[in-house]
């Protein structure tokens, strides 16, 4: 699942700043807590459900087809599930960042980040262009 903005998937209307208005002051910080909590709610009931079905359909297939058509299901479903503990982990130490006062700046310049970034992306720890440098070497090593 691609993180996207959760703001619009949730309701919650895009932190438009005050003219002259102090980066990552109080409400801002309110604002992406508040997203950041609303994505991790969303994650852990997809996880909850994903339990439950699992156990509601927890049927042994005298079919070798249908066994292992069940069985790909469970390991796309567990997959999916990996990903999302994943990115509530990111969350987790997203919400540490708002909580020690570091959230919003670029964790490898210190430059903001930039509110629509982080409407975008509100786990993005890197501004837009060490997160384009990060890219390229992973290209280059790839090669």
């Amino acid at each position: 699942m691609p993180e996207r903005s959760r703001s619009k998937e949730k309701n919650i209307p895009p932190y438009v700043p005050k003219k002259g208005e102090e980066y990552m002051n109080p409400r801002q910080l309110a604002h992406f807590r508040n997203i950041l909590e609303s994505l991790k709610a969303g994650l852990m009931k997809d996880i909850e459900r994903t339990v439950q079905t699992m156990q509601d359909e927890a049927t042994v297939f005298a079919d070798p087809n249908d066994r292992a058509s069940q069985e790909t299901d469970i390991a796309i479903e567990l997959r999916n599930r990996d990903r999302e503990r994943k990115l509530i982990k990111k969350i987790d130490d997203t919400i540490a960042m708002i909580n020690s006062g570091d959230y919003g700046y670029c964790s490898a310049c210190g430059v903001e980040i930039g509110i629509k970034r982080l409407e975008a992306r509100p786990t993005a720890s890197l501004c837009i262009d060490c997160k384009t440098l990060e890219e390229v070497r992973e290209k280059q090593v790839a090669k």
